[in-house]
């Protein structure tokens, strides 16, 4: 049921960190030394250590091979992550992260760590209008806002120099520190000289690590936004978008109409048309054997559904869905774009959604929306530009939980070697601070500290996805609800003691009115001036 997907993930209330560039690492020392491991303010000390926090240690990467697609070495900075920048950084102790061990793990909160919360990433389509503003208030909020711990590179490490005399790095707002993580991962490789480059690279897409990696992305991406609104219980929602005829999200109360000036661009009702983007220019780059130093490069791009047709004829079915999920092979073959049979390929679109096998020249699935947006977010760089992509990858990564959940699959079977480079087992994620490797990632969600609600019983997929949104709207109106309760409870006093007052009145009239049924008639009552001047008796 469409509408029933309600995902869970892990309330990382101040959850663990990110790399592109933590400040205080972000400097000449940091780069002569190599060494990232800031003091923690709590105690004074390096990575919280007098805390028990963490330690700063040396950086142990993988040598485990990568597989032929990628036949060069000691060119690129991402090889080896993080070594072209760290070979020191803090290694955090139980619950506690952080680039220097001062928060917490995904799904603990508290000064200790140790306390356990869960929160639900919900259908967009079925949240309140409220709720649905709040959201993309939080999305404009990050956009206008310089990010507070992290800066990005603007030059490659050896333009720096050998001892980081010149360090290259920039202020960024929160919301694009994120476009530049996603374009930073998928560039391509400088070979050397204007327009030489390696082009089949990507640390985070066309292999085993696209989903894991899209899944840190998420998590770290909701922390930020915690952290910058104060609101604890954000998370990033998802759009359903199977067996969806047009883009249900593109109006101006979600992501953003269509502009009746140019079908191309976003409407100006929305807050989104004023949004510039960045780093969408690769062969600009390429050309200047530079790297996107996030200069606004125009509007945001967007017309869904005037696309190229025979590369996506239709967006993904239920069935299509249904069978991805059914396919018990992680990865296969050369677990790259050419893998058949391959659950990560046929949900990352390299593949059919109805025989598994790999489709040149076709793009489904996880391609499809990109390719059906047509606009900014249908170039691998810079498609994180579009706040569509985070309501799409939330739903990728329930399909990816799903598929966990239905064939609970070792460890092993995601490969430890021989992967695309990035893309083994032991290789630590381009490029985020403190360090993940990839198999970290390919547990479910259960393992890992997280819940999708979709997955649970009826009564309780009822409360998260009907009851829930409902009682969120008491709670922000719960000052009226209070006044107004008071104030019936004050009327319905007023009301029962107006009663009470007239039945005791109705009682001492009825008493004086009463006779005794026997003996002698006698007046009971007789009336004083201010009652009249007429007297009556009663019999009883």
């Amino acid at each position: 049921m469409k509408n029933l997907y309600v995902s869970v993930v892990l309330l990382q209330l101040i959850g663990t960190c990110l790399c592109q560039y933590p400040r205080p690492c972000a400097n000449s020392e940091g780069l002569r030394t190599k060494e990232c491991c800031p003091v923690w303010d709590g105690d004074g000390s390096q990575c919280g250590a007098m805390s028990g926090r963490g330690f700063c240690t040396e950086v142990e990467v993988s040598d485990e091979p990568h597989g032929p697609q990628y036949p060069h070495s000691g060119i690129d900075d991402r090889e080896r992550w993080p070594l072209a920048f760290f070979n020191r950084t803090c290694r955090c102790a139980g619950n506690y992260g952080g680039y220097n061990c001062g928060e917490c793990r995904f799904g603990y909160w508290g000064s200790n760590c140790a306390e356990y919360r869960e929160s639900v990433r919900r259908n967009i389509l079925t949240m309140s209008p409220a709720e649905q503003q709040k959201f993309t208030s939080y999305l404009n909020l990050a956009k206008n806002t310089i990010n507070a711990d992290y800066v990005i590179s603007t030059a490659t490490r050896a333009e720096m120099g050998e001892n980081g005399e010149n360090p290259l790095f920039s202020d960024i707002n929160s919301y694009d520190l994120f476009v530049w993580m996603h374009y930073y991962v998928s560039r391509d490789a400088f070979l050397g000289g204007p327009g030489n480059v390696w082009r089949d690279i990507d640390f985070a897409h066309e292999s085993a690590a696209f989903l894991p990696w899209h899944r840190v992305f998420l998590l770290h991406w909701e922390n930020e936004i915690r952290k910058l609104t104060g609101d604890f219980n954000f998370t990033i929602p998802y759009w359903d978008w199977r067996d969806a005829q047009t883009c249900e999200v593109c109006t101006d109360a979600l992501m953003g109409g269509r502009s009746p000036l140019n079908p191309n661009l976003i409407s100006p009702a929305s807050v989104f048309s004023s949004w510039k983007v960045i780093c969408t220019n690769p062969e600009e780059y390429n050309s200047r054997e530079a790297l996107c130093n996030a200069t606004g490069e125009g509007p945001l791009l967007r017309n869904p559904g005037n696309h190229d047709r025979n590369r996506v004829p239709r967006l993904p079915t239920t069935a299509d869905v249904d069978f991805t999920v059914g396919l018990s092979e992680y990865e296969s073959g050369t677990m790259d774009r050419f893998a058949n049979g391959s659950f990560r390929n046929v949900i990352e679109g390299f593949a059919s959604p109805t025989s598994g096998m790999a489709a040149p020249g076709q793009s489904t699935m996880h391609n499809a929306l990109h390719v059906f947006m047509n606009g900014s977010m249908s170039s691998v760089q810079g498609s994180a530009n579009d706040p569509v992509f985070l309501l799409h990858h939330a739903f990728i990564d329930s399909i990816f939980e799903r598929w966990l959940r239905t064939h609970q699959p070792l460890r092993t079977h995601y490969p430890r070697s021989n992967a695309p480079i990035g893309h083994n087992d032991g290789y630590y994620m381009v490029p985020f601070l403190p360090l993940y490797r990839n198999g970290d990632y390919f547990l479910s969600d259960k393992a890992l500290g997280f819940e999708y609600a979709y997955l649970l019983d009826p009564g309780q997929r009822f409360v998260q996805e009907y009851l829930t949104p409902y009682l969120e709207q008491a709670q922000q109106i719960w000052q009226w609800l209070l006044g107004a309760g008071i104030l019936g409870a004050l009327i319905a006093a007023i009301f029962a003691t107006v009663l009470i007052v007239a039945r005791r009145k109705w009682k001492r009239n009825q008493r004086r009115k009463r006779v005794p049924s026997f003996g002698e008639r006698q007046p009971l009552l007789q009336s004083s001036s201010e009652e009249g001047s007429s007297s009556y008796q009663t019999t009883l």
